[in-house]
Order: C-alpha cells, then structure tokens, then sequence
C-alpha cells in the first residue's frame, strides 16, 4: 500500500460519503481486487462508525499513513455532513484481530439498520462484528419468499437470516447453530424489530448430530445453508457441504426451496451445483442471486455465492 494507494482510497471514501448511506452499506471492498494495492483493505459503514479492516501485515509506516488519512478524512465536509462520529481501524492479521478507535467514544455494541430491519453488531471486540454484509440481498431475498413457511436456518450465527423471515412473515423458523453466544446475539436481533420470539427455537447443537431432532421438527418450507468455508473441529466446506446436502431431500417439504451459500473464493458455483446434483438429485437449480453492487470482484466465481435450488412436484 503506498500513498497513491491511500490518496484513491480516501477519494473513494469521500465519494461514497457524498451523501453517506442512510443504512449501513460497505463503502470500499479492496477484496474484491478491483484495485491494485489496496487488496487487503475494507471499508464499512455503520451508520456514524466508519469500519476499516486490514487483513494482512503493512509496515509501521504505511499504517500511520492510513490513520493520518482516515483523521483528515474526518475533516472533511461529507464526514461533517454524514453525521459520522467514530473511526475504527480493526488489523485482523494480529491474534485476536485487535482493534484501534481512532476517532469517538470505544463501543462495545452498536445497532445498525440493514432494509428497515435492525442488528446488533460488537466493535472492537471480536473478529466479526456480527452481521456480513456481502449478504444483504440475501437476507432480503429470504425475506421476500418466507411468508407462512417453516424455515430452516443452518449455521445460524447471529440470526440475521432468521430476521429476514420473521419480517417476512415466517411462521416459524429454526435456527441452528454449534455457537450458543451467536444464537444468544440472534434473539437480541429478534427483540431489537420487536419479533415474535415463540416463533424462533436457537439450537445451539453439532448439526452432524442433530440430524435426528432436524427431521422431527420438519419439513421445511426453506431451508438455508450458509456455512463457514473452514472451522476447525466442526466443518471443513469441500468435506463436509455434501454431507448437508445429501440430507435435505428428508428435511424439505414437497416443492420446497434451499439457498445454498459459500464465501469460498476457491470454491466457484459449479461446486455447488454439481455436488446437489450427485447428492440430492431431486433439487433443481434455478438461480444465483445477485450479490450487492458494493461488493465488485475481478471475478465473479470468486465472489459470495448464493444459489437458490427447488425441490419439484415430480420427486
């Protein structure tokens, strides 16, 4: 990163601050590796926090450069007009992904606002802060086609497709997921847009053996599969998604619908498509949805993947 780098960075910034997003959007995602130099570098926006994230080492110099940026961006009149209040630099290639407020009062939690819906996030505390914002179309997409169905929701996290739903008019949803302090963060999210919480169950179980409870509660109307690419112990994408799938056909109702997702830049959507087809050949494919246009990718099959497959009359 050098400072022509940071010089188009900050012009980004200001330029995406001009006006500033009225819910919480990315604002760069250098990730995506649409602009040299700046690969390792994103920048959030939660409504008044602005959330920058290194994943991999600069030097001592290059990282004062960057706070120097970030402070004289804070200077500004879009940061004046866009009623920001804290910078946030998180180096998520340290242990613990340790984080520096550069600007405003240290927050633990902060609720943002994703298409009218509210989450609960925690700064500077935690690698993830509780929400992804590469699925946000998702999330609408859930919500969009959940009402009166059963939902199933696996590896849950924090419950943000569970949100989705019950706004959507879910009529029940099932969160499962092996982090019980996740699932607790989801009910939060529930109370936060006032849901119905006798609606929502937060099984904080080992999905592998969880199979037996899964087709007790069932059949589902939806079910939705959005799993880390690698945690260590519990799941491993390429070794461990066809086992998932390979269940569904006994979790599904007749003509139900399964979203299926990876963030695996090495994994493209064939994968995907392929495994359904040896494992659950009942399930057709008919899309992928788009991802967020603040999310570009020098290539499209590197980016979030997000397929929608249906279960037909015929099966």
């Amino acid at each position: 990163m050098t400072p022509a780098n940071l010089k188009t960075l900050q012009e980004h910034l200001l330029n995406a601050l001009t006006p500033a997003p009225t819910e919480t959007r990315r604002l760069f995602h250098g990730r995506g590796r649409c602009w040299p130099g700046l690969e390792q570098i994103t920048v959030d926006w939660l409504q008044g926090v602005l959330l920058v994230t290194l994943f991999k080492p600069v030097s001592d110099e290059v990282l004062d450069a960057l706070r120097a940026m970030l402070l004289d961006l804070s200077n500004s009149e879009a940061w004046q007009t866009s009623q920001g209040h804290s910078l946030l630099v998180q180096l998520r290639y340290l242990p613990e992904s340790p984080s520096e407020w550069l600007l405003g009062e240290p927050q633990d939690h902060w609720d943002i606002c994703e298409h009218g819906l509210s989450y609960r996030l925690d700064l500077g505390k935690k690698q993830n802060s509780g929400l992804f914002l590469d699925m946000r179309l998702g999330r609408q997409w859930v919500q969009q086609q959940s009402a009166g169905k059963r939902v199933l929701n696996l590896f849950a996290y924090t419950c943000g497709f569970s949100v989705a739903a019950l706004a959507g008019g879910a009529q029940q949803v099932i969160n499962l997921d092996m982090a019980k302090a996740a699932l607790a963060r989801g009910r939060d999210n529930h109370r936060l847009n006032h849901h119905d919480l006798s609606k929502v169950s937060f099984l904080g179980h080992d999905l592998f053996n969880s199979w037996g409870k899964l087709r007790k509660s069932g059949p589902y109307d939806l079910i939705i599969i959005d799993p880390p690419s690698f945690q260590r112990g519990s799941f491993v994408l390429s070794k461990d998604y066809p086992k998932v799938l390979r269940r569904l056909p006994e979790l599904l109702s007749e003509n139900g619908t399964v979203l299926a997702c990876s963030n695996d830049p090495e994994i493209g959507p064939e994968y995907l498509i392929n495994a359904m087809n040896e494992q659950a050949p009942q399930l057709k494919f008919i899309e992928r949805l788009e991802n967020p246009p603040e999310f570009p990718d020098s290539n499209p099959d590197s980016a979030l993947k997000a397929l929608v497959f249906r279960r037909g009359r015929s099966s």
